[in-house]
């Protein structure tokens, strides 16, 4: 009864052998030909009949030459992914066999794995709307994926120029922005997976990644992201109240804790954002597994990626201005080996010192050594004093060759490198004070002593003038505690001479002022992304805001003779917490029009009067 009521098994063959069937088709003879497509386009084909047919194919790869496209492209959509492990076999054999003996195939075969990087999709119907959207939920997902690997790998062992053919398909396929988070996060995934058994394409797949990467960085500016959150955590309260009053009789505290725990949400408000966060994640997890063999650093690995990631850092990172995230792959690098870092610094100060380089990228190069300087925290003391020695060695020297000169007057558009260095410097200083006085006082005041600020901040270029305001405002302060030079005259002189430019707007005229003449930024200032910002905080170090009482402190100067162990709140990274908390820390964007809604760790602007 149950053979007599079963539906028969669909193996039903017409027209004789597969051979007879493409050599009839080659003489006009269409009709089985034509059957044949039916057949393997039937949505409802078995794994069985799926089988004999590739089995037969197998055996005919020498028929199937160019002018049998069409059938390829069929047999190329069978659903082999998600079937038995006895149809994936066998279809991988068939894979290997097609490109091997028609390389014709190739590209198609290629295109045909890559598509599978992404979840299936999937049509749902809404409103007698069809909305397709990638199935996030497949169950089998990461076992596909890794079929998909076994079989590009297949196609790569028979055909050893597949990588040139598989690097534009790899870039004409990466999804849109705009797609899933999903979707582009298994992308990306499976790209970065293809550089460990295709490491002749790891460049130029990192290049590609940083590049779509960077698209998504550019797009998403700092202030953009801290409005989508603000406005998101303020719906948030809101709704959070409503409930507080509709249900506080009846919500015990369990409930409130499970509140707290939901509203930590690490999900970012601005969609962009998100999908950066994703990746960035992706990319960070990628840097360590290959740097890391059973938990301990293989150095050798990590200088290769290194030396990698270094090419796509000049490529495309350090001619992007303003970027906010990406470019800190090269900063979690660097902190896994203290030469890494030196190597790092090395490099960054080579461009800028170039004068065959262009100056954007000059003074770019010295934005990233003074931000890294500043910021990283496995760098030690000993490292930013020889990098402070060599910058401002240079910045003697390059005042030597222009008091000399023509040209020695203050011009963004001759010395940009010049004054790009001084901020660098200056930025270090304001950061690293407190790390280079420690332990001995005198001996630290007479590092900084040697550095001779005086005479660069007195120079004819007039490097206060140009460098953001707050940079040199709080640059002044320290310099005066510590008696090493005087600002405010150059100052007060420098701010008689801003001239206000008049603008026409649609609200009518308004008063700007130019703060950022070099248009400088600080590519390592806070780190916005929330997953991803795991991975890089514990190497990185905050701007510690100054309560009222430090401000205080820094107008007062330091006596010659004091002791390395009399109490300083400002020396010992002491800040008081209490509610006069006033930020003067530099910040790249916007420093003198910041809100003071600025999240802590990119610290407000403000100018602090002192006596002159």
């Amino acid at each position: 009864d149950e053979f007599i009521s079963s539906p028969p098994r669909k193996t039903v063959r017409f027209g004789g052998t597969l051979t007879d069937i493409l050599l009839k088709y080659e003489k006009g003879e269409t009709t089985d030909f034509e059957l044949l497509k039916h057949q393997l386009s039937d949505p409802d084909i078995k794994d069985a009949q799926i089988i004999n047919w590739l089995h037969e194919f197998r055996a005919s790869v020498a028929y199937l030459t160019k002018d049998f496209q069409q059938l390829v492209s069929i047999l190329l959509k069978l659903p082999w992914l998600r079937r038995s492990r006895d149809v994936v076999e066998e279809y991988l054999g068939f894979l290997g066999n097609l490109v091997s003996a028609q390389t014709v195939h190739l590209r198609p075969c290629l295109r045909m794995i890559v598509l599978q990087f992404v979840p299936p999709r999937i049509t749902i119907r809404e409103d007698d709307v069809d909305i397709s959207d990638s199935d996030d939920d497949e169950e089998n997902l990461s076992e596909n994926f890794n079929t998909c690997h076994r079989a590009l790998q297949t196609v790569a062992r028979y055909v050893p120029s597949t990588p040139q053919f598989l690097m534009p398909i790899l870039v004409e396929n990466f999804p849109f922005v705009n797609k899933s988070e999903r979707t582009l996060e298994c992308y990306v995934h499976n790209l970065l997976r293809i550089t460990v058994y295709l490491p002749t394409l790891r460049l130029e797949i990192l290049e590609l990644i940083v590049e779509r990467l960077l698209k998504l960085d550019v797009s998403t500016p700092q202030q953009d992201i801290e409005d989508a959150e603000e406005t998101a955590n303020n719906s948030d309260s809101e709704e959070k109240s409503t409930e507080e009053g509709l249900f506080d009789m009846e919500e015990d505290e369990e409930t409130k804790g499970n509140k707290v725990a939901s509203s930590g949400s690490e999900r970012m408000a601005h969609p962009l954002a998100e999908r950066l966060d994703i990746l960035m994640t992706v990319l960070f997890s990628y840097i360590k597994d290959v740097c890391h063999v059973d938990g301990k650093l293989d150095i050798n690995k990590t200088k290769d990626l290194y030396r990698d990631l270094v090419s796509v850092f000049d490529k495309l990172i350090l001619p992007t201005h303003a970027s906010c995230h990406v470019q800190y792959f090269m900063f979690y690098i660097c902190s896994f080996k203290l030469g890494l870092a030196e190597a790092f610094l090395d490099h960054l100060w080579k461009k800028l010192h170039d004068p065959n380089n262009p100056s954007v990228i000059r003074q770019t190069a010295g934005s990233y050594i003074g931000s890294f300087l500043a910021r990283a925290k496995f760098i030690p003391v000993v490292t930013v004093k020889a990098c402070l020695d060599l910058l401002v060695n240079w910045m003697h020297k390059y005042i030597d060759n222009q008091d000399t000169g023509t040209n020695a007057y203050c011009d963004v558009a001759l010395h940009g490198p010049f004054y790009s260095t001084c901020q660098a410097v200056f930025y270090t200083l304001i950061f690293r004070h407190k790390q280079l006085l420690e332990g001995n006082l005198r001996k630290g005041l007479s590092y900084l002593q040697s550095l001779n600020f005086e005479r660069i901040v007195m120079c004819q270029l007039n490097p206060l003038k140009i460098c953001i305001p707050s940079v040199v405002n709080l640059f002044a302060a320290i310099t005066r505690k510590y008696q090493l030079v005087f600002c405010y005259t150059i100052i007060e002189r420098n701010n008689r001479q801003f001239i206000p430019v008049v603008r026409s707007g649609t609200g009518g005229d308004f008063v700007q002022t130019c703060t950022n003449p070099l248009d400088s930024f600080f590519p390592f200032d806070p780190y916005m992304l929330k997953r991803s910002k795991k991975t890089i905080e514990p190497f990185y170090q905050f701007w510690e805001e100054l309560s009222a009482e430090d401000l205080e402190n820094l107008k007062k100067p330091i006596k010659r003779g004091t002791s390395e162990d009399e109490d300083d709140d400002f020396l010992k990274g002491e800040t008081p917490q209490n509610d006069g908390m006033v930020g003067i820390a530099p910040n790249s964007y916007e420093s003198n029009t910041r809100s003071p809604g600025s999240p802590i760790g990119s610290p407000l602007d403000c100018y602090v009067q002192y006596p002159h």
